[in-house]
């Protein structure tokens, strides 16, 4: 196994442009990194890590934006804007026909694109003014009192580290070696690990060992169920019809279609986590509303998402939804009943055309149900844990695990693809 996995990597640095294109992928990850500890002045980084470790929502935060909210940095948002914008174009074009014309073509996927990187802008701005204020009415005093001109322009700093970070991820994609913002993420998570090790061991007591040993196993475990879940598929038999041509016989071999288990990877995650944070955000805009109910709503909801049961259940509950609905978006059941039409092919005992369209679809959404269900429970897993010891378990978090573990896997796929298109074209 090390025989081969060493001979994998002397495979990649031979290939000089995909070694090139790694060595691109961890300069870029380095500059964020950098960026990631670059902290707007006049903050209390002491009392705002205090803050966050009592904080679930913004522990979850911190955990999204690779964290770099937890330093104030000028960076804190992550490409969370930029995320909660393509969820919004994402449900426009499953509503709206012009959109959903327009994805079906090069030119109209790229017009989208551009107006996501528009939305983004003021969307960073709302949330970013809403983490302000949120901290500047939290207790221990985390942000003293700004001007509005000096808010401002801390607000407008954080939405360009938005934007910067929105292109980095953009570049780190066009390499082919993994998602950009996936990879951002992995990397925030990754560099927090030395740490929270560090910190394990200076708590170290003798009386906390078996509470150790019941994080890792439940680590250990979650790990493989997420290599199970994201490797798992249905393979649907696809049997291609014989054609003759003169004295020869074509076709008439049978094939299959993968239908994997868990088809949105780590995306249903950031989705919701983006979406969770979100109405906290927008509710400290209207916490000095002069209409009554306006100010008791965005009251509620930031009470609402602070309290254990109702932020866990939500969560779950996005969670599953959204693997729902990103396979929708990628999962095109139609385009591949008519693709096998065309190629002469069919699902025996199925009929071509609509009928296969209906077996896809109907298929697909059982499978997806216990991919739904499994990443639902890794993400309320620090939770569950933590009512179970009175532990805080957001350092190992199975959000934070679940990323790690499927961005490896989606990263080892891509170099994978890329050694073997180059090795049929060296044959």
């Amino acid at each position: 196994m090390l025989h081969d996995m060493y001979e994998k990597i002397m495979k990649i640095w031979r290939a000089k442009d995909l070694r090139n294109s790694l060595l691109f992928v961890v300069g870029l990850l380095a500059v964020f990194r950098l960026f990631a500890h670059v902290p707007v002045p006049g903050v209390d980084v002491a009392a705002l890590r205090s803050f966050f470790a009592g904080n679930q929502m913004l522990g979850l935060l911190n955990v999204f934006s690779g964290g770099s909210t937890e330093t104030f940095s000028i960076v804190m948002m992550g490409v969370g804007p930029y995320i909660t914008s393509s969820i919004i174009f994402q449900l426009l074009a499953m509503i709206v026909p012009s959109l959903e014309e327009m994805q079906k073509e090069e030119t109209g996927r790229q017009k989208i694109n551009m107006w996501t990187r528009w939305l983004t802008v003021p969307l960073g701005l709302m949330q970013s003014y809403g983490m302000i204020t949120l901290l500047q009415r939290s207790s221990g005093s985390v942000v003293g009192v700004l001007p509005a001109f000096d808010k401002f322009v801390i607000a407008i700093t954080i939405t360009a580290g938005t934007v910067f970070l929105m292109w980095l991820g953009e570049l780190i994609s066009e390499k082919k070696v993994g998602n950009g913002i996936s990879l951002m993420i992995f990397a925030g998570i990754v560099s927090s690990l030395p740490s929270a090790i560090q910190q394990t061991l200076a708590t170290y007591d003798p009386n906390k060992l078996v509470t150790i040993i019941a994080f890792l196993a439940v680590a250990l475990v979650t790990v493989w169920g997420i290599v199970k879940i994201n490797e798992g598929q249905r393979n649907i038999p696809v049997q291609h019809a014989r054609q003759v041509r003169g004295n020869r016989t074509y076709g008439g071999n049978t094939t299959h279609l993968p239908l994997r288990f868990n088809m949105g990877g780590v995306i249903p995650i950031i989705f919701a986590i983006s979406v969770l944070v979100f109405p906290s955000m927008m509710a400290q805009f209207f916490l000095q509303a002069r209409t009554e109910w306006i100010k008791n709503l965005a009251e509620w909801v930031i009470r609402a998402l602070n309290n254990g049961w109702i932020y866990g259940i939500s969560y779950f509950l996005l969670v599953f939804g959204f693997t729902y609905f990103y396979t929708e978006v990628i999962f095109k059941p139609e385009r591949i009943a008519e693709n096998l039409q065309k190629q002469g092919a069919f699902i025996p005992g199925i009929r071509p055309g609509e009928h296969t369209r209906n077996y896809l679809s109907s298929t697909v959404y059982k499978i997806i149900f216990f991919g739904a269900l499994f990443l639902a429970v890794i993400a309320v897993l620090p939770l569950m844990v933590k009512g179970l010891t009175h532990t805080n378990a957001l350092s190992i978090g199975g959000t934070s695990i679940l990323i790690v573990v499927a961005v490896v896997i989606d990263m080892v796929k891509q170099i994978e693809a890329q050694l073997t298109m180059r090795e049929y074209e060296a044959n």
